[in-house]
């Protein structure tokens, strides 16, 4: 079958037919020649045979181009279905706008000289007139090319050194789009850790479980336990490498073979590093992830430190973390943190007042970006995908900055908008507090409140700027060889106290700065770090990494206040407690900026002030009593995140959505202005007789033999005769008693049974 396919004639230029090329004994499509080891050169008869009748064809694919049909006058020499814009002096041809724009967008062609064409479009004939539609999206692909033809342009401005247009960027979280960086990207970059792989979110999600299953620290971190300290943390470490391991061979068994197949614990030592580090690596980046098993993970690295546990473990659990600039620097790729293309790389794209194009613009112009540099420094052992991990691990730096330090800078500018900082306009809006007076233990003017308050959102915000840095320095000192840890009581249960000596250091270096900021400083400068109050540097990172949610909750809050009054229910609600939106706002901001920096939240008198610490601990004790104050249901109605919320605002095109609420605090839903939002009110009073009772378990059949005998022996009234004269009627509400019915049936053979406990725990 395959020789008389091979034996048939082929046809050559001059239309002669001669027979083809007889294929060698080694290259004939056979079972033995395919798997032998010049399969290579074996090809299928039918394929040759392919490529002889498309060489003897024309050539009239939808890419080919024609040279026998005519350009048609007034149309684009490229296209042929857009009129003539663009007329090019150097190729002597007619472009539309697109087309020349794609055509001379580099190259020699750059320098081509061309002008406008001042003709009218020429006229279409009917049939390729496709509506309003089609010249949208005729008029969309346009707006494409161009703006990729415009990115194209800024980037090659930015490597010829010319100027670049101005981009919108967030208020110090990044260098100038396009702007000479020098060194900025180096320093921060050797701080910045690596963006996680796909594969290494895999044995990250390993990691976790493992340390979700162990006991480390309620094994560890105790007293008076059977055998030495030392014996009981290899114990665990080893258990704990024991679990990632079965896990390991569970999830990838070739892996796990390959692993585990006659070797130890020692001879594994560099994949249990790998397995740790990326536990570290994942926490940095995302400080909300990983709240329970982290501390468990840092506890076994710092105890895995100690030489007499590295004598009986025989291998070490801690490498260096992998940042974006031991990454580069490793291959010889750190010239790319000193490239200006870095800043349109790593660029963050807002959307807020601007068009979809702008957007789309930039958007472009960033994926352009990393391309280029993607493949300008990659490297052997460097792919263009680790190139663009990198950048994309920069890039996750910028957008937490943005996330923590931008509520900073919007409560600082909220404190310089409403307040004065020296005049007090109206006595109910004085930042004054007095010792003992609304649980406040500082007393302060307004001025001095008004500094207070200030120069301690400043120390945030530069704390949070450098918080990447202050968590390399905190690992530091955690799982510092030279620098020993106690357990010791600290009135809040069993902690290691450690002194921290890098993160002081840095600490002070941040505190300075803010100093040097605000130009004056009211209060404490002491920093706790390594005592009762602050027992070693996780403490301190984990406190100081929760910045954000406790002022992210008020900026959200403030400005959906606006949007909140526009239901007419909500308008008078805030309008009668508050006067207006603006006497909302004043009067959450005077609330915070008084009771969220006075001293307060520590147990005793001694360990609260105005220290560095005190005001951190401050701010979250108001966040404790948020519940009790005025304002509270603002909260509720302007931020979903809070303990519960309202779903007031639903809007679903194209259908009707039925909202069904029920309360039994009616009268608090009148007070707020709910109950206008509703359409209809409908009041279902208690179930007071057994009349009434005996309908509803009918109707959700719950009325077998024994429910009937039971209900009938309660001594309630029987009707509603009876409850009117009753001195003790059912009153059992709808919904709980539907509840209780519920639980019941979770039991069928006692249902009847617990039916009636449930009746009896409500009625005593």
């Amino acid at each position: 079958m395959v020789e008389s396919t091979c034996s048939q004639m082929s046809q050559t230029e001059n239309g002669k037919q001669e027979p083809p090329e007889v294929p060698s004994e080694g290259t004939k499509f056979s079972l033995e020649n395919i798997l032998g080891d010049n399969h290579d050169a074996v090809e299928h008869p039918r394929l040759k045979r392919r490529e002889l009748d498309a060489s003897s064809t024309v050539a009239e694919g939808w890419d080919e181009e024609s040279v026998d049909r005519p350009n048609t006058e007034g149309y684009c020499v490229k296209c042929e279905d857009q009129p003539a814009q663009v007329r090019c002096d150097d190729c002597q041809d007619d472009y539309c706008e697109v087309c020349f724009a794609a055509q001379h967008r580099k190259g020699t062609r750059r320098k081509h000289v061309s002008k406008w064409l001042a003709v009218h479009p020429p006229k279409k004939f009917p049939n390729e007139d496709n509506g309003d539609s089609t010249e949208a999206k005729e008029e969309e692909k346009k707006d494409e090319v161009r703006d990729h033809h415009h990115a194209d342009m800024e980037l090659e401005r930015v490597g010829t050194g010319l100027p670049t247009s101005p981009v919108k960027i967030a208020l110090g979280t990044q260098p100038a789009v396009g702007s000479k960086i020098g060194d900025r990207f180096v320093e921060h970059s050797k701080y910045i850790p690596l963006r996680l792989s796909l594969g290494e979110r895999k044995y990250l999600g390993l990691l976790d479980a493992a340390l979700q299953v162990s006991e480390y620290t309620d094994k560890i971190d105790t007293i008076g336990f059977g055998f030495s300290k030392t014996k009981r943390i290899v114990s665990q470490i080893r258990e704990l490498c024991a679990i990632l391991s079965g896990l390991v061979l569970a999830a990838d068994y070739k892996l796990g073979q390959s692993l585990f197949t006659d070797r130890d614990f020692q001879g594994n030592e560099r994949f249990f590093q790998d397995i740790f580090e990326l536990g570290r690596r994942h926490k940095i980046m995302n400080p909300d992830k990983m709240r329970t098993t982290y501390r468990k993970l840092i506890y076994l690295l710092q105890d895995s430190q100690s030489p007499e546990v590295k004598d009986m473990l025989k291998f070490t659990c801690v490498k260096p973390i992998k940042t974006v600039y031991s990454v580069l620097e490793e291959h010889g790729a750190a010239g790319l943190l000193r490239d200006d293309l870095i800043t349109y790389a790593t660029m963050e794209i807002y959307s807020d007042g601007r068009t979809r194009r702008e957007v789309q613009k930039d958007i472009k112009t960033k994926e352009r970006a990393i391309e280029m540099l993607s493949a300008r420094y990659q490297r052997d052992g460097l792919s263009q995908e680790i190139v663009r991990q990198c950048l994309y691990s920069i890039d996750d730096n910028h957008a937490f900055l943005r996330t923590n330090r931008d509520p900073c800078n919007r409560m600082i500018a909220y404190l310089k908008q409403f307040f004065h900082p020296t005049q007090v306009t109206n006595p109910k809006h004085s930042l004054a507090i007095r010792s003992g007076k609304g649980g406040a233990r500082l007393s302060h003017d307004h001025a001095k409140q008004y500094a207070y308050v200030l120069q301690s959102l400043t120390l945030w915000r530069e704390i949070l700027h450098d918080m990447f840095r202050l968590w390399s320095l905190t690992e530091q000192d955690l799982l510092s060889e030279v620098v020993p840890y106690r357990l010791r009581d600290t009135g809040q249960g069993l902690n290691r106290v450690q002194a921290a000596p890098k993160t002081l250091r840095m600490m002070h270096t941040i505190l300075q700065r803010a100093q040097h900021g605000v130009g004056s400083w009211v209060g404490s400068s002491a920093i706790h770090m390594g005592d009762h109050n602050v027992p070693n540097a996780l403490m301190f990172i984990d406190k100081y990494s929760q910045i954000y949610r406790i002022l992210l909750r008020i900026c959200n809050t403030l400005h959906h206040i606006p949007t909140i009054t526009e239901r007419p229910a909500l308008r008078s609600y805030v309008d009668n407690e508050f006067g207006s939106d603006e006497g909302c706002i004043l009067e959450i901001l005077t609330d915070f900026f008084r009771h969220g920096f006075d001293g307060s939240g520590a147990d005793n008198l001694f360990d609260a002030g105005s220290c560095i610490d005190g005001r951190l601990t401050s701010a979250w004790n108001w966040c404790a009593q948020l519940e009790k104050k005025k304002y509270f249901p603002v909260f509720l109605l302007t931020d979903d995140s809070c303990k519960c919320g309202f779903g007031l605002t639903v809007t679903v095109q194209g259908r009707r959505l039925l909202v069904l609420a029920t309360s039994s605090l009616g009268s608090h839903l009148v007070d707020l202005g709910f109950t206008e939002v509703f359409d209809t009110q409908i009041k279902v009073p208690p179930i007071s007789n057994l009349e009434q009772l005996d309908v509803v378990l009918r109707d959700v059949d719950f009325y077998d033999a024994s429910v009937q005998e039971m209900v009938r022996s309660l001594p309630y009234p029987r009707d509603a005769a009876e409850s009117e004269t009753s001195t003790a009627p059912l009153l059992v509400g709808i919904k709980k008693l539907l509840s209780i019915i519920e639980m019941a049936r979770q039991e069928p053979d006692d249902a009847a049974i617990r039916f009636m406990q449930g009746l009896a725990s409500l009625n005593g």
